[in-house]
């Protein structure tokens, strides 16, 4: 990238400073205020410059993957850029798992890296790696610093790539030798870049068009996706779904961007969305895509979506995403939320409204397929439904938590019976699906909502991934409460060897599960286990109220239960199946 960095902050300090003087400097130019991280060799003189500070708080992980977990969740669950520090080798590669799971679903988000010393890169020297080589695929941008002069522009650059555009996480590796040179601070005030201009504002001409084709629809459909949430384009949104009196629907990262609690919001699209949702996606005239990415889990087979013909528009930060699996009639290209700003001023000056009998008639079609309830499972006074903790959860919050959650079947339930009225509030993994992120991304919600309530809905599986973290937690004081739904089983693995591969549940089950009460208070928590229906209720009032506690969970669910409703791989959308009488 061409780049030159004007002007400066903060001026020249006095006389000169060392790289890793410069390094905690820049980060509080940026506003940091925590910082997630795990010391190592490479990152020692970084490490001396952050105990001589007191701008920033630093956080100690159990394991690299952990820090930059966190600092992912950070993001999501404000406008601030998460931060993570790590050292070289191991520390790198601990790291790429938590970088993917944020370049996958556009987290900003900066990370800093410890490299060996400049004269030793390419000598196989001790935990050396090639850190920009093996990153390169999965961020969104990262330098390797050569000259300590060029180390406070280059993290300039670092958070300005983060936060505009299509975000994602930038890293910056630094060479032991670069952390202990000295020069003078100057902090860029702005940013210029030649080769990287990302457009804001959507072409008025295509909005304008866009528009037109809305009024006239008779089966319109809005569908979103994380990009709402990503540009603070939640306010914007719900105008214009109560103007236009559509139909709308958000994908698993978009929850929350449209209110759950409003009519017009028909669920969850996708492999395991609402039945009306998915049929109201299949069967629409014209299908607007706010920030989505038509994805295989929200649309199925794209030869079978394309057998029924609509017209579609695609509003997208990113030009790259439009038209990459799905052709699109109207592609505007820039920021959600200056484009949605445009829709609304337009939808004023447009003399037409909508087309009130054909839209009437097609809420009586969405009423219909509602009507199947798709949603409802079979309840149980012997063993306790997933379900059911769930909407119980939902109810004791009031609908107000932080909800994380990891990968599995306790994701999709999560997503379908915790109804979300407000961005950021969800924070699971959507792109990559990672296992192992529900505990440090409860970690990273706590340290940028400190007051909030946050609870974490995880698996027996997943949450043996990150357990570690338990002693983070009780060092930092944080207190989020840790819902396990445990069915001794990987749950969505077995749900499709049931389905797909005639019940033959290879390394699918849990034989030797730790006891987790007791694990939970080996690391200095509460732990609980609940087995019957009927103290599910009272256990989740009792974790709730112990504020000043981290609760661990140990829910025994129903072993066979399965996500429904359901659409295989490789199925289109109206193939869906809603219980196992479909299989």
């Amino acid at each position: 990238m061409n780049t030159e960095a004007r002007g400066s902050a903060s001026g020249p300090a006095i006389g000169p400073i060392t790289g890793a003087e410069i390094v905690v400097r820049c980060l509080a130019e940026e506003g940091v205020e925590h910082v997630f991280g795990y010391p190592g060799g490479a990152v020692l003189y970084i490490y001396d410059a952050i105990f001589q500070q007191n701008k920033f708080q630093h956080i100690l992980v159990r394991h690299e993957q952990a820090a930059v977990h966190a600092a992912d969740a950070y993001s999501r669950s404000s406008n601030k850029v998460g931060v993570a520090i790590v050292t070289s080798g191991p520390g790198v590669t601990n790291a790429v798992t938590g970088l993917s799971t944020a370049y996958m679903d556009s987290i900003p988000m900066v990370v800093i890296s410890g490299q060996v010393p400049s004269h030793a890169i390419g000598q196989d020297a001790f935990q050396e790696c090639d850190t920009v080589g093996i990153t390169r695929p999965v961020v969104k941008h990262n330098f390797l610093v050569k000259d300590v002069k060029d180390l406070a522009a280059t993290i300039k650059k670092a958070f300005f790539i983060a936060r505009t555009g299509r975000p994602g996480p930038v890293l910056v590796d630094i060479p032991k030798d670069i952390s202990m040179h000295k020069c003078n601070f100057d902090y860029p005030k702005e940013v210029e870049m030649r080769s990287y201009r990302p457009v804001d504002k959507g072409h008025s001409g295509q909005i304008r068009k866009a528009v037109q084709l809305l009024l006239q629809a008779e089966r319109p459909m809005i569908y979103t996706g994380g990009g709402v949430i990503l540009a603070h384009a939640a306010p914007e949104l719900n105008k214009l779904v109560d103007r236009l009196g559509f139909p709308c629907t958000n994908t698993l990262m978009g929850l929350g961007g449209y209110r759950a609690s409003s009519e017009q919001f028909v669920g969850m699209p996708g492999m395991h969305g609402t039945y009306e949702a998915n049929m109201a996606m299949q069967n629409c005239d014209v299908l607007i895509a706010i920030g989505a990415r038509f994805d295989d889990r929200v649309i199925g087979n794209p030869k079978h979506f394309a057998s029924h013909p609509r017209k579609i528009i695609h509003v997208d930060i990113d030009p790259s995403s439009i038209s990459k699996r799905v052709k699109v009639d109207i592609p505007i290209v820039g920021n959600v939320k200056d484009v949605l700003i445009e829709f609304l001023a337009q939808l004023d000056a447009a003399e037409a409204k909508p087309n009130v009998n054909a839209l009437s008639n097609w809420w009586k079609q969405i009423a219909e397929w509602r009507g199947r309830d798709c949603l409802k499972y079979p309840s149980s006074d012997l063993v306790i439904k997933p379900q059911s903790v769930v909407e119980k959860v939902f109810q004791i919050t009031k609908g107000d938590a932080f909800i994380t959650s990891d990968v599995g079947q306790h994701q999709m339930w999560a997503a379908q019976y915790y109804r979300f009225d407000k961005p950021r509030r969800w924070i699971n993994s959507g792109g990559l699906g990672t296992m192992g992120v529900g505990l440090p991304y409860a970690m990273g919600v706590q340290m940028a909502n400190p007051d909030a309530t946050v609870a974490c809905i995880t698996g027996e599986g997943s949450i043996q991934m990150c357990i570690q973290e338990l002693a983070t937690c009780k060092q930092y004081h944080l207190t989020p409460k840790i819902i396990m739904l445990n069915n001794r089983f990987l749950g969505m693995v077995r749900q499709w060897q049931e389905i797909d591969y005639g019940s033959r549940y290879s390394e699918s089950y849990m034989d030797s599960l730790p006891d987790f009460e007791k694990l939970a208070e080996a690391y200095g928590h509460v732990g609980m286990k609940i087995e019957k229906p009927g103290d599910v209720d009272g256990a989740l009032k009792e974790a709730f109220a112990m504020k000043d506690r981290l609760v661990f969970m140990n829910f025994i669910t129903d072993q066979s239960e399965n996500v429904w409703p359901m659409v295989k791989a490789g199925k289109g959308l109206s193939e869906m199946m809603l219980g196992s009488e479909d299989l």
